[in-house]
């Protein structure tokens, strides 16, 4: 099991821009793929984006494509996520997790271990 901590999210105008962090344990981090997802209210948790262990695949929902970046310091043990030209619907609770190597290029990656707190990003029209 790998523990999460989400960070950065907050009150952002349409247009805007936000990073987030994920901060995670253990030593095989550099490892691991991972992930970021994205729950609104009322709505199921879905896929945004993930990395290879290298930095060197990404891939991204068709909804963030052009807008978000993700990206990783291993060194750091953390996951980014860069979203500039946020709009209205990007208003979520944002999560990262571990995933499936295998599933990078799909949309179907899922999360590996439990989730963290997640944090909040609110886009304002």
């Amino acid at each position: 099991q790998v523990h999460l901590v989400e960070s950065g999210g907050g009150l952002v105008q349409a247009g805007g821009s936000l990073r987030l962090s994920c901060a995670a344990s253990g030593r095989a981090f550099s490892s691991y793929a991972m992930g970021w997802f994205r729950q609104a209210p009322g709505k199921e948790r879905e896929f945004v984006a993930t990395i290879n262990w290298s930095g060197s695949s990404t891939y991204y929902a068709d909804s963030v494509k052009g807008r978000f970046t993700i990206s990783r310091d291993n060194a750091k043990n953390t996951v980014y996520l860069q979203m500039n030209a946020l709009k209205p619907e990007d208003t979520a609770v944002y999560y990262c997790n571990r995933v499936n190597p295998l599933l990078i290029p799909t949309t179907r990656a899922k999360g590996l271990d439990a989730w963290g707190q997640g944090t909040l990003v609110t886009v304002s029209s």
